[in-house]
């Protein structure tokens, strides 16, 4: 099997690092230590067609995390692009913005569950953000409950007090409890009773660097009730797993319904939109924000949306990325056993985690990681990942055979483990 090499990458890298702060910045670069060791990982692409991405040494690798999650229906959808390509010949980011913006919102309406109305910005930054602001403007009450191991995007107020560039004004008034514990939940909320805007969570514990977990039975009808109970405002933030549980939203999936919900990556396959959708009762406090941006009525990426959402729906879409998923992920293990290798999967089979459990270091798995890597199975060491719809039974087999030579080659270089 051929093992890729990255020198052009690596002097794309090179020269990037002279005009970009740390070259490729964020979670796509090395900086963050996702892709251990460097050498193993293409840095800069060139092009993506379907399920599939091309660095710029020419090297094809099947794409198991989608961007980060926009690649839904599979890189270049015609139907999506086609309907972006003929916006773009009439209008984009105008003075005056498109009725596709009126069109998106009644579509999202329509389709998201707990959904009265849409409100759209860029990035899912943007729209938790905006979520924040609005539980505030709505409660007058200043505090947030996040879950511990929560990411809800990179602003001041979603990071840590250690972080360089937060400060404690930042995250003074953030309130942290452990995933599906539902008793300390309720004791930090009557410890800090009517002081809590928002709890805001993820709908299943889809973190990096550890297991994904799924909600216990009767948890979130638990904390519904609850937050109504207590005047909370119930966040859920469904900028990752967006539409690829439900179309309904993640919050209809897991049997309840969300005061507000986000969305972002998987809106528009790739076309940059975000959104914030909420209940009536809540409809007056985020028309009452000052928060805009320049490109968030940009028409473009509305029309892409129309297309991507009517096309999942009327597919039924997620079923489809759950039973891929499953046969994936069914395949790696069992290609794992045969090589008498542990690998657990966590969270849901549309958006799945992966880890060898054979060491507690995290090295044997990150060595496997780059061995697929090098082979054109593009995954992350400690992230989860994607299904998209374009993804074959034939890319699946592939990867099925890439993954079993790249664990027989870890197997083999630690014989004091296996």
């Amino acid at each position: 099997m051929e093992v890729y090499k990255f020198e052009k990458s690596r002097a794309w890298f090179d020269r990037a690092c002279k005009v970009i702060p740390s070259g490729v910045y964020g979670h796509l670069g090395p900086a963050e230590g996702n892709f251990i060791p460097v050498s193993k990982w293409p840095l800069l692409g060139s092009r993506a067609q379907g399920t599939y991405f091309w660095d710029v040494d020419g090297n094809k690798f099947i794409d198991y995390m989608c961007a980060y999650g926009p690649n839904i229906m599979g890189y270049n959808d015609p139907d999506v692009d086609a309907a972006a390509t003929e916006q773009a010949k009439i209008g984009n980011c105008v003075t005056s913005p498109s009725y596709k913006m009126v069109e998106l919102a009644e579509l999202m309406v329509d389709t998201v569950k707990s959904a009265d109305w849409a409100f759209f910005a860029k990035n899912g930054n943007d729209v938790t953000t905006a979520a924040i602001m609005t539980a505030r403007a709505h409660t007058h009450k200043k505090k947030i409950v996040f879950v511990n191991g929560f990411y809800h995007g990179v602003s001041p107020w979603t990071q840590k007090i250690d972080y360089p560039g937060v400060i404690p004004e930042d995250v003074a008034n953030n309130l942290y409890v452990d995933w599906n514990d539902f008793e300390a939940l309720e004791k930090l909320v009557d410890a800090n009773d009517n002081e809590i805007a928002a709890y805001i969570a993820t709908p299943y514990m889809h973190g990096n660097y550890l297991d994904n977990e799924l909600p216990a039975p009767g948890y979130w009808q638990k904390v519904r009730e609850l937050c109504s109970r207590k005047g909370i405002v119930l966040i859920v933030d469904d900028v990752r797993a967006g539409f690829r549980l439900a179309t309904e939203g993640s919050d209809a999936y897991y049997g309840f319904e969300a005061d507000l919900i986000t969305f972002c990556k998987a809106i528009a396959n790739g076309w940059n939109v975000s959104c914030l959708c909420g209940k009536e009762f809540i409809k007056g406090a985020v028309s009452s924000l000052s928060y805009t941006g320049s490109y968030w009525m940009s028409a473009v990426p509305f029309a892409a949306g129309i297309a991507n959402i009517t096309k999942m729906r009327s597919m039924k879409l997620p079923q489809i990325l759950r039973e891929k998923g499953l046969k994936l992920t069914s395949g790696l293990q069992a290609a794992a056993a045969n090589n008498g290798v542990s690998l657990v999967v966590s969270g849901e089979p549309a958006l799945f985690y992966l880890r060898i459990a054979n060491d507690d270091s995290l090295f044997l798995h990150q060595e496997w990681i780059a061995e697929c890597v090098q082979r054109g199975a593009f995954f992350a060491g400690h992230h989860n990942h994607f299904i998209n719809y374009a993804l074959a039974d034939e890319d699946i087999a592939l990867t099925l055979e890439i993954a079993d030579e790249a664990f027989k080659i870890v197997v083999k270089n630690h014989p004091e483990v296996f």
